[in-house]
């Protein structure tokens, strides 16, 4: 399957490296661009770029990825569905109709419970004793389009944010390479 990847931190990594070890074509990774970080605040690649290196894939970092040149290079590379995880922008009308199947995301909550900013910092927050990833088509709205797929997850007592979110990120790469197929 032609994909183009948008993503930018730890929690998109494992889904490009599962769509890479599956054997998609990936056209092209979209990221966030670097940033000034520590206390040197030195300019700083978003983890999505470095991954995306390390397996030769072609990396682009516009600041908008809705602009008209960047809607019209995805276009052109004719890509039969975009797989977000983690982007950070809100992916326009024109933009979300480009992909022969559309634009699908990686959500680290049971939606729609958790919709937008901070869904795993919540679930902890409310001391939910599940949660999980799921797998929806794109629209609009922040998290409203249609479910694929949605997978259950057990929070361990006592999990905190970065444990949860290195296991759903898992789980999630796991359930796109699935819904994928």
């Amino acid at each position: 399957m032609r994909v183009v990847f948008m993503g930018t931190p730890d929690f998109a990594v494992p889904t490009l490296r599962a769509l890479a070890e599956h054997g998609h074509d990936i056209m092209c990774v979209f990221t966030q661009p670097d940033r000034a970080a520590g206390r040197g605040r030195k300019l700083s690649p978003p983890p999505v770029k470095v991954a995306a290196t390390e397996l030769g894939l072609r990396v682009e970092q516009p600041p908008k990825v809705s602009v008209p040149e960047v809607v019209d290079a995805i276009r052109q590379m004719c890509p039969d569905v975009a797989v977000v995880a983690a982007f950070g922008q809100k992916i326009s009308p024109k933009l979300l109709a480009v992909p022969v199947h559309g634009f699908v995301n990686v959500h680290p909550s049971l939606l729609p419970r958790y919709r937008g900013a901070a869904p795993i910092e919540r679930c902890i927050m409310n001391g939910d004793e599940v949660t999980g990833v799921t797998i929806m088509y794109m629209d609009e709205g922040w998290d409203t389009g249609d479910i694929g797929l949605v997978r259950k997850v057990d929070v361990p007592r006592g999990a905190d944010a970065g444990q949860m979110r290195q296991c759903l990120a898992e789980h999630g790469a796991e359930l796109m390479c699935e819904f994928l197929r």
